[in-house]
């Protein structure tokens, strides 16, 4: 079953305000098995408006709109689907019951301009009747259109629990099954993970879509067909051939961020990790504890961007720096020694290096980085050589750093 989304307002055509709405409802649409024909995002205009829903209703079996429905002014979307459509506004006495009793209760009785609020077009079912959200939906020509807010929490709310609901009911048996998983991987680039799954020769009934979310790319892998048995073997056989071909270059799924995959190893290692970080200054530190819970195995770090601090707080030398130098195989060396010690973590990380887009050097260039590593055994540095600005340089250290501890984990 195809849809159509249509997305109303003048903040959203001046780029004032992200519109967010129609990627939420296309995203759950298409898991709920309805494919999307088309998407637009128009201004407050009557004639625009008219124009945009009558041309989806010609060409989908269902149509989603959202905002315009505010008792302001400018909220003109119930009127354009009023003569659009030659379904003259009506009151629903229900919700005009609604809004003077609560007006009632706040200030006594005043003529407010919320009570537009429930004047529909004829034949308007509203989607929630005990709410404050206004929503209605309208069946037109046998196909049902949704009306949503455009205020993104309570569109979500409604799409979530009337929407997908209704159109479940009314396209019984019409949908498709859907399977789909996105694949997180770092150190390859999008050309290589394209060449790759392209070489595993899949089933058609497979899409694959490849998508660069920096530092990473991410593999989408969606089967969508009538028969649920037959596409669950499919989705399944797929998953197995895509993960034995990409490896440990996937380091998570769906939802999953590295720092979370990290935790989760460190937690089922029985590992407790500490930072000292230099060029990347504090980062690290924030992507981990992010992760609500890391506290069980993230005990803490040290922004040890001074020479000084280096020396105070981790224990490095003054004669190593001065003979090496800060940026150093051996700084870092010293460093994630240093913080081990002195946090008494069971594994330290430490990054030190040159973001840009000054202090580079002929041996040392910008974006020369140095990730140490420190257990109870030994004390492994790595270099890179890494491109891009001084903020893509410092995002895709700490995702380094972050994917060697998988990596060390995953052992």
């Amino acid at each position: 079953m195809r849809g159509e989304i249509i997305a109303i307002g003048n903040e959203l055509t001046s780029g004032r305000i992200a519109n967010t709405t129609s990627g939420f409802a296309a995203h759950h649409l298409f898991e709920a098995g309805f494919d999307i024909y088309a998407m637009h995002t128009i201004g407050d205009t009557p004639t625009l408006i008219g124009e945009a829903l009558k041309r989806a209703l010609s060409r989908v079996d269902f149509v989603l709109v959202t905002g315009g429905l505010g008792p302001t002014d400018d909220d003109l979307t119930t009127e354009a689907v009023s003569e659009a459509l030659n379904r003259p506004t009506m009151p629903n006495l229900t919700l005009l019951y609604q809004i003077r009793t609560h007006l009632q209760t706040v200030s006594g009785p005043v003529v407010s301009p919320l009570e537009k609020l429930a004047w529909l077009p004829q034949g308007a079912e509203t989607l929630n009747p005990n709410s404050k959200m206004s929503g209605f939906q309208l069946i037109h020509d046998d196909k049902p259109i949704f009306f949503l807010p455009g205020i993104p929490h309570q569109m979500q709310t409604l799409l979530i629990d009337q929407v997908l609901p209704r159109l479940t009911t009314w396209y019984k048996d019409r949908q498709l099954a859907v399977y789909q998983r996105v694949y997180k991987i770092f150190g390859k680039s999008e050309m290589e993970v394209n060449q790759e799954t392209k070489s595993l020769q899949l089933n058609k009934a497979v899409e694959i879509g490849y998508y660069p979310v920096f530092p990473n790319v991410h593999l989408s892998m969606t089967v969508r067909g009538s028969d649920t048995e037959a596409m669950e073997k499919i989705f399944t056989a797929t998953c197995t051939l895509v993960e034995e071909k990409m490896g440990l270059a996937i380091y998570g799924k769906d939802d999953e961020s590295m720092e979370s995959v990290v935790g989760v190893l460190l937690q089922q290692n029985g590992k407790q990790l500490a930072v000292a970080e230099s060029c990347t200054g504090g980062l690290i530190s924030h992507l981990l504890t992010s992760v609500a819970g890391s506290s069980a195995y993230y005990l803490g770090g040290v922004t040890s961007y001074a020479n000084s601090m280096k020396t105070d707080l981790l224990g490095v030398s003054e004669r190593l720096l001065q003979e090496y130098g800060a940026v150093s195989r051996e700084a870092a060396k010293a460093m994630a020694a240093g913080m081990r010690e002195k946090s008494g973590a069971d594994i330290a990380l430490s990054i030190t290096g040159i973001a840009g887009p000054d202090g580079g050097s002929e041996d040392k260039p910008v974006g020369t980085v140095f990730v140490g590593m420190a257990d109870a055994k030994e004390t492994r540095v790595h270099r890179f050589l890494l491109p891009g600005t001084r903020y893509e340089i410092q995002r895709m250290t700490a995702q380094t750093a972050l994917d060697l501890l998988r990596r060390y984990l995953l052992t």
